[in-house]
């Protein structure tokens, strides 16, 4: 069976175990010093009292109060400018990075730092499409001999599916977050005088950002849920892939981290075989890309964990006869490129 991926050095999978430790316990622990913004003084009833001041959106910028005029306040504040929690992880991501582990662009990573800073995650957003798919090397301790490069990036939302959404009751503002930072993003659509399901950057048409939702009905419209800014684009299959999120560390060549929800691995490779029959026009030029993900990490899964990709595979066929007739297209397409994971997949 080809293999399409080669193990990471146990040195860097280490690495990047450390990280994710370090990252996971800073996002725990988020305060004032993870946000862009900057401190400020006013005078109240004749004492000086210091505030964190930053742009919650658009239209608002909020302040968090610190504390009166003292020594400790100081210290605080001096604390958070040296040496901000998201800073003392460069030198993990970085050492990940010069033992093999994947950074991704500095501009993509700029995006889902903007992102997270505004709750989207938080709010049970989930990192999808290519970003994630380049995540998994990393998570999984493998490097890929043909990583997917993509000008795009793409979210999801379980939206009104709350029962396998993350807490669906925390508010974010991702259209905000997109529409206010450098170089800002437009709505590539208007849907009904509110903001689109895409956004295109002003300045790089290429480079797009997406919003799902899991389809449930008929209807083609984008969606809005009252604690997101934004509209989300329905897709048939997308909350198989939204079950068991898992989360992971990205990381840019800089050193700068995000921690992130995405999909787990195996229902990520079974969802791109599930909606091979759902790519139609344009779209068609995704599949090779869908069918090339899928085959990387069936093999992994084939060579690492088979009862995991069972499992998914099982769930899918169970779900009744429309996902039935959607797998075997997925896996007949998959036959056509990559026989020998086809099989192993059709034999479980």
């Amino acid at each position: 069976m080809p293999m399409h991926f080669t193990d990471l050095p146990v040195s860097a999978a280490t690495a990047f175990a450390q990280l994710q430790t370090a990252a996971m316990a800073t996002e725990l622990a988020r305060d004032v010093s993870h946000i862009q913004g900057s401190f400020a003084s006013k005078m109240v009833k004749g004492s000086r009292h210091w505030y964190f001041a930053y742009r919650e959106n658009a239209q608002s910028v909020r302040q968090i109060y610190v504390g009166p005029d003292n020594e400790a306040v100081k210290e605080l504040m001096a604390r958070a400018g040296l040496q901000a929690p998201l800073e003392r992880l460069k030198p993990l991501a970085k050492s990940a990075q010069a033992l093999g582990c994947a950074p991704i662009q500095r501009k993509h990573l700029s995006v889902i730092l903007r992102l997270n800073e505004f709750g989207f995650f938080r709010a049970g957003g989930v990192l999808i499409g290519t970003h994630a798919f380049l995540a998994y090397a990393n998570q999984l301790g493998v490097r890929w001999r043909s990583p997917d490069q993509t000008s795009d990036i793409d979210f999801a939302h379980a939206g009104r599916n709350v029962s396998i959404a993350l807490p669906t009751d925390i508010a974010a503002q991702p259209h905000s977050a997109l529409t206010t930072m450098e170089g800002g993003f437009l709505p590539l659509v208007q849907y009904r005088g509110s903001a689109g399901a895409s956004y295109k950057h002003r300045d790089e048409p290429e480079f797009q950002v997406d919003f799902l939702t899991p389809r449930t009905s008929d209807s083609e419209d984008p969606i809005r849920i009252p604690n997101l800014d934004v509209a989300l684009q329905p897709l048939r299959f997308m909350e198989f892939s939204l079950e068991g999120v898992q989360q992971t560390t990205l990381f840019d060549p800089t050193g700068r981290c995000v921690v992130v929800n995405l999909p787990a691995p195996q229902r990520y490779a079974v969802h791109k075989l599930l909606i091979i029959g759902e790519r139609a026009g344009a779209f068609k030029a995704k599949v090779s890309k869908d069918l090339a993900q899928a085959a990387a990490l069936m093999s992994y899964f084939v060579a690492n964990d088979p009862e995991a990709l069972q499992e998914a595979w099982a769930d899918a066929l169970g779900r009744g006869p429309g996902w039935r007739k959607r797998a075997a297209e997925g896996l007949k397409a998959l036959g056509r490129v990559e026989p020998e994971i086809a099989r192993e997949l059709g034999a479980m």
